[in-house]
């Protein structure tokens, strides 16, 4: 949407977010986001299921996001509008169900901003110790100083914002080629080996790998943020497909190659200990390589990942939020554009003290469950999505920028490893599970019972369409 500005001669100038995005900077928005997986978070599998566990998680991850990236590809190219899922619902579904979609998108990214806040904060106290710093750091400055700062460099404009992302992010991306690389020259030894027998193999057998599937997700949750761009790229049809699927590709040779070395170096029970396991195991691989460039190296990519996907966060979900309040669904307010800098500044602001809050008051693991429970619940609902998006317009309806293959395969084997991955989260967080499925019941039945009445049906839908097949 545009805001109305009054020109100089008495006309009304629209204005609207800007056109200045090209495939590089989708690629950077999608990695960028997800790259800090690679470097916290994914372990955690291990301690669910084991090594192994953790790589078999880590690739059937990779399938369903394959998945997500394929039908995102293919629906976002043709509805090329802020709020990437949350639009694509709109158009397709209906008013109930884009209304939650909004709010898993903003969530997700949320809790996923903080859960990178917490992750700098402890770097920054890692830092500290091994500068020789002996009292207890307080991170508490940093964590606020680094959302603050992202903040207002998304308030400044997208341009400035996500080419400094692809920056970072590459950086962060060649700092594990590194160390892979560091491990064939024999700088870091490894011992696989011992994966292979006793407990380290599968210590919690079949069901272990499918617990496994909770934190095998963050290895590339985000990836789907690409959509949030729609509005502000060059040419949708070509940026967003290349960009997300190019994303996807680096994620999957990242986090094979992020598995191979930490297994290698770090005994599996300290991966998998979420109390006083690794936190960074990038980082702690490269600390026990005895190569201080490593060290630093790696201390490096850890940081700007952190920042890459705490930026990225809040560029998608200030753009779902602006995407709700620009259809009313949320008060109007936020659906505002800076007049100078053409960003959805009142949207960007107001998610602010939301990620501080939950940086500051909630540990690690029930961050980046809340974070992943959100994006699960959005890739429940993309295969209904996309099958009813095909069986409304097919092939020969309406221009595509993407179509992907083997429909409807893609979405079956989603919806299935959803429903895996649902298992695995209720197995070791099932009361966060509850509460936040109560919770999305009772926002749907406010908007429903009360905000749904300030919604205009009319202005909904903006895509120049024929009329569905079957209507």
């Amino acid at each position: 949407m545009a805001n109305a500005h009054q020109a100089a001669g008495g006309k009304v100038e629209k204005i609207s977010l800007l056109r200045v995005l090209g495939p590089a900077h989708v690629w950077a928005l999608g990695v960028g986001i997800v790259l800090v997986g690679e470097y916290m978070g994914w372990n955690f599998a291990v301690g669910k299921g084991g090594a192994y566990a953790a790589l078999i998680a880590c690739w059937f991850a990779g399938l369903l996001y394959t998945c997500v990236a394929m039908i995102d590809s293919e629906v976002t190219s043709t509805v090329a509008a802020a709020g990437g899922q949350y639009t694509q619902a709109k158009h397709i579904v209906g008013p109930l169900m884009a209304f939650n979609v909004g709010l898993y998108l903003v969530f997700a990214y949320t809790m996923l901003e903080a859960a990178n806040a917490i992750t700098l904060g402890y770097l920054v106290s890692q830092v500290a110790a091994l500068s020789g710093y002996t009292g207890e750091l307080d991170q508490t400055p940093f964590i606020v100083l680094t959302i603050l700062f992202l903040a207002w460099l998304n308030y400044r404009g997208v341009l400035a914002t996500l080419t400094f992302n692809l920056v970072i992010t590459a950086v962060a991306f060649i700092a594990i080629i590194v160390l892979f690389l560091s491990t064939l020259t024999g700088t870091t030894a490894l011992n696989h080996a011992g994966l292979m027998a006793g407990d380290a193999s599968l210590p919690y057998g079949a069901i272990g790998v499918v617990a496994a599937m909770h934190f095998g997700l963050w290895y590339y949750l985000g990836i789907e943020g690409t959509t949030q761009a729609a509005e502000e790229v060059r040419s949708p049809a070509r940026a967003l497909p290349f960009g997300t699927m190019a994303g996807i590709i680096t994620l999957l040779i990242a986090a094979t190659l992020t598995w191979y070395v930490c297994t290698g170096v770090l005994p599996w029970e300290f991966l998998g200990d979420g109390v006083n396991g690794s936190v960074a195991p990038l980082f702690d691989t490269a600390r026990l390589s005895g190569s201080t460039f490593l060290m630093v190296f790696l201390g490096i990519g850890t940081m700007f990942s952190t920042m890459a996907s705490a930026n990225g966060c809040i560029n998608d979900a200030s753009r779902a939020w602006f995407a709700m309040g620009r259809d009313h669904y949320l008060p109007q307010w936020f659906g505002a554009v800076h007049p100078k800098f053409r960003t959805p500044f009142r949207s960007i602001i107001f998610l602010v003290p939301i990620a501080i809050l939950f940086a500051l008051g909630a540990p690690l693991d029930q961050v980046i469950t809340f974070s992943i429970l959100s994006g699960l619940l959005e890739y429940t609902f993309m295969p209904i999505n996309v099958i009813l998006f095909r069986r409304k317009w097919p092939l020969d309806t309406i221009k595509r920028g993407y179509v992907h293959p083997f429909h409807p395969v893609p979405a079956i084997v989603l919806l299935c490893l959803c429903a895996v991955t649902y298992f695995a989260v209720f197995l070791g967080y099932g009361t966060q599970l509850i509460a936040m499925v109560g919770f999305y019941i009772v926002v749907s039945l406010w908007f429903h019972f009360w905000r749904y009445r300030f919604v205009k049906r009319g202005d909904q839908f903006t895509m120049p369409w024929p009329r569905p097949r079957g209507y």
